[in-house]
């Protein structure tokens, strides 16, 4: 699980209700409760974003908060050393032999790959199939990301316009001057609900998608640019020193002292 997720949210419930209880207290916190404001807002954000969206994408985006929740693994030094090993192989065997080790790859774009240059493929044509299947792979990301966004758009815009329906209907009866304050208090309330599904859901949501396609995308760059090397036969130990290009001097560091490519 990614506790960073989870951590931030939580905290974001703690700040707030301590926040409003050390303020209000327990009279406070019952006062930012209001159903009818929960259904304009919510309701009414999550159906302007529904009719922004085909079907199947609404679903998938708003199912996608799921994997901001899952810790998926992603270890580019991993992946490169994996690399190397085959580039190994390959050297001393032959592409050939790359089909046997290929059976037992998890990762079926690494998979895809290897069989690809086994079976022959032009070069070229390897790396435009497999940055095609990126590219895709990232136009479905990109469609989970923008339903977010475009919640976070939508929840402060219908919180203002459940606001102008209580002005309203507090302008309308205002024969007792008492009943104001908690009027425009129930009337502002819609507002704080648009701002906390922006702030506190939704932006945070689509961010830690972009963060989770963005090591996704690197691990894949990694895996085409290895399989292209393999398939053109330089030395091992060359392509290591280019698949470090995308780690950090600290992965670097680690990855140089697990060891390094054969020749």
């Amino acid at each position: 699980m990614d506790i960073a997720s989870l951590a931030g949210m939580l905290l974001g419930v703690v700040m707030f209700v301590f926040g409003v209880w050390t303020n209000g207290g327990i009279g406070g916190l019952s006062n930012m409760f209001d159903p009818a404001s929960v259904v304009i807002t919510l309701g009414g954000s999550l159906a302007s974003t529904l009719a922004s969206y085909k079907m199947k994408d609404f679903i998938n985006g708003i199912k996608s908060i799921g994997l901001t929740f899952q810790e998926k693994e992603q270890d580019p030094a991993s992946a490169i050393r994996h690399i190397i090993d085959l580039s190994n192989t390959a050297r001393k065997e032959g592409l050939l032999a790359l089909e046997e080790a290929a059976n037992g790859i998890e990762d079926d774009f690494l998979k895809k790959g290897i069989m690809l240059v086994v079976d022959g493929t032009d070069p070229e044509l390897v790396r435009g199939i497999m940055e095609t299947d990126i590219t895709c792979i990232e136009a479905r990301h990109g469609k989970c990301v923008a339903v977010w966004e475009k919640w976070a758009e939508l929840g402060p815009a219908w919180g203002m316009i459940g606001t102008l329906i209580g002005l309203i209907l507090m302008l309308n009866n205002m024969d007792d001057p008492s009943s104001i304050g908690p009027a425009m208090s129930v009337a502002l309330v819609t507002t704080l609900y648009g701002s906390l599904i922006a702030n506190w859901l939704c932006n945070p949501t689509a961010s830690k998608l972009k963060v989770n396609n963005s090591q996704e995308m690197m691990m894949k760059e990694i895996t085409v640019e290895g399989i292209l090397s393999i398939q053109a036969g330089e030395n091992p130990r060359v392509i290591e020193e280019k698949l470090k290009s995308f780690l950090s001097p600290a992965e670097r560091n680690d990855s140089a002292e697990s060891g390094g490519g054969e020749e």
